[in-house]
C-alpha cells in the first residue's frame, strides 16, 4: 500500500433492530461461547422505533481499533467485542473497490485497524435489549465491510459470542434461537420462524419505567441463577421445551390467546427464577407489578387475553396487543393509570408510532386528564393513578431484520473515519 494511498477510508453503515424474547433465554451452559441452557423465541421490533445504527470503517491511516457508542469513546478490548472481531477477521475475504482503486487482500485485514461508531435510538442497558441490537449490528456491519460470504444464520453464531440474544436480531419477525447440542456451539444459531408480515395485526407498547442502567447485569444474574436456583434447572429441562413447541404453533396459527398465555407465563417464571436466586434479583419494581395487574384485570374482564406482557432483565413492560384497536384501548388505560406530570409534553411521553394516540382522540394533556376510568374498574373502588411512574411509552410493531444503509447516513466522516 503506497504512502500516497494512506488516506483512503472504506466504510459500511448498517441498522439492526432490537428484539424482545417471549420465551426467555436465561442461563448458559458455556460462558465463553455463550451457549444457552434452553431454546428461546423472540419478536423483532420495528427498527424505525428501536434500533442500533453502526458505521464500521477501515483505513491504513488508523493507528488502532477504536469505537464510539452514542458519541462517547469506549474500549474495544472487552472479551465480547474481541471474540466477534476475531471470528469475523478470520473469515474476511479479498475486497476490491474499483471506484476508489482500493484492493484489500484477505491477509491485510489482520493488519488494518478499524474505527466503529454506534448509536442506539433507545436507552442503553435498561432492559430493552440494547446489547442485542448493538452486537448484532457490530457483526452484521463488519461482515459486510470484510466481504464475508456467511449467511445471517451463520453470522448469528458469531453475534451470539458477543451477546446471546444478539443472534436473534439477525432476522426480522419471529425468531428462534436454537440452544444446540455441539460443544463447539456450531449448531447454536438463530432461525426465522416467520417474517414481520406474517402477523402484522400485532401492536407493541413499551412502558419505559426506568431508563437507568440495571443494578444486576444479565451476565452476573444468569451466573448466580445457574449456581443457586433449583427452579432454573426444572424450567430448562421440563418447562421450556414444551413451551417452545406451543409458542411456535401459536405464532404459525396467529393464535393470540395461546401466544399471550405462554408469553405472560414465561415472563413470570423467568422473574420467579430471579427471585429464587441467591441473593435474589429484583428486575421488576412496583410500577412493573401495577402494569401486570392492570393487564391481568382487563384480560379477565374480557374473558380472553387482549394483551400479553413480557419483561426482560429490567422493569420496563413490553405489552403486545392483539390488534390496533386493542392497542388504542391499552394506551388509553395506561395513560389513565400512569399519567405524566402536568407540565409534560405529550409528544415526548408517547413516542414511536404516535398515530395510536389519534385513534383514541388524545391530542394534549387536557385529553389525558379527562380520560374516564376503564370499564373493568368497579364503581365502588377508587381508581389508582400513579403519576410520573412511567418515564414514557414507545408504540411500535414487529419489524424487519438488519439492512445496509447509504453512506449519507454514516456516523463517521468518509474522509477521516472519525465521528461526524
Amino acid at each position: 500500500m503506497a504512502e500516497e494511498l494512506h488516506k483512503w477510508v472504506v466504510m459500511v453503515t448498517a441498522q439492526t433492530p432490537t428484539n424482545i424474547a417471549v420465551i426467555k433465554y436465561w442461563g448458559k451452559r458455556d460462558e465463553t461461547l455463550i451457549l444457552p441452557i434452553n431454546d428461546s423465541i423472540s419478536v423483532t421490533l420495528d427498527p424505525d422505533h428501536l434500533c442500533t445504527t453502526t458505521t464500521v470503517s477501515v483505513s491504513p491511516s488508523f493507528e488502532q481499533d477504536r469505537m464510539w457508542l452514542n458519541g462517547t469513546e469506549i474500549s474495544l478490548l472487552g472479551g465480547r467485542f474481541q471474540s466477534c472481531l476475531r471470528e469475523i477477521r478470520s473469515r474476511a475475504r479479498d475486497l476490491e473497490d474499483e471506484k476508489k482503486g482500493i484492493k484489500i487482500k484477505k491477509m491485510d485485514w489482520e493488519k488494518l485497524h478499524l474505527h466503529i461508531a454506534s448509536y442506539n435510538n433507545f436507552p442503553t442497558a435498561a432492559g430493552l435489549a440494547s446489547s442485542a441490537a448493538g452486537l448484532a449490528c457490530f457483526v452484521f456491519a463488519l461482515a459486510k465491510l470484510m466481504n464475508l460470504k456467511e449467511d445471517n444464520g451463520q453470522l448469528s453464531a458469531i453475534a451470539r459470542r458477543g451477546s446471546g440474544s444478539a443472534c436473534r436480531s439477525l432476522y426480522g419477525g419471529f425468531v428462534k434461537w436454537i440452544m444446540g447440542k455441539e460443544e463447539n456451539g456450531s449448531d447454536s444459531i438463530a432461525v426465522q420462524l416467520a417474517d414481520e408480515k406474517h402477523w402484522d395485526d400485532l401492536v407493541i407498547v413499551i412502558a419505559v419505567v426506568s431508563a437507568r442502567q440495571k443494578e444486576t447485569s444479565s451476565t452476573t444474574g444468569m451466573q448466580d441463577s445457574c449456581k443457586t436456583s433449583m427452579l432454573i434447572q426444572h424450567r430448562a429441562k421440563e418447562v421450556v421445551p414444551k413451551r417452545i413447541i406451543q409458542m411456535e404453533d401459536a405464532i404459525e396459527k396467529r393464535d393470540f390467546p395461546s401466544f399471550a398465555r405462554l408469553g405472560c407465563a414465561d415472563s413470570n417464571q423467568f422473574h420467579a427464577v430471579c427471585l429464587d436466586t441467591s441473593p435474589p434479583i429484583f428486575y421488576m419494581n412496583d410500577t412493573s407489578h401495577k402494569i401486570i395487574s392492570c393487564v391481568e384485570k382487563w384480560n379477565r374482564s374480557e374473558g380472553t387475553p387482549q394483551v400479553a406482557y413480557t419483561f426482560d432483565a429490567g422493569p420496563n413492560a413490553v405489552l403486545i396487543a392483539r390488534d390496533r384497536k386493542t392497542a388504542a384501548l391499552l394506551l388509553q388505560r395506561l395513560l389513565f393509570h400512569f399519567p405524566p406530570h402536568s407540565n409534560t409534553d405529550l409528544n415526548s411521553y408517547v413516542i414511536g408510532d404516535k398515530s395510536i394516540l389519534q385513534d383514541v382522540g388524545i391530542q394534549d394533556m387536557k385529553d389525558v386528564e379527562a380520560l374516564p376510568p376503564p370499564p373493568d374498574i368497579k364503581d365502588n373502588i377508587p381508581a389508582q393513578k400513579s403519576k410520573g411512574d412511567v418515564s414514557y411509552f414507545i408504540c411500535t410493531r414487529p419489524g424487519r431484520g438488519p439492512v445496509v444503509l447509504p453512506d449519507s447516513q454514516a456516523l463517521l466522516n468518509p474522509e477521516t473515519g472519525f465521528p461526524k
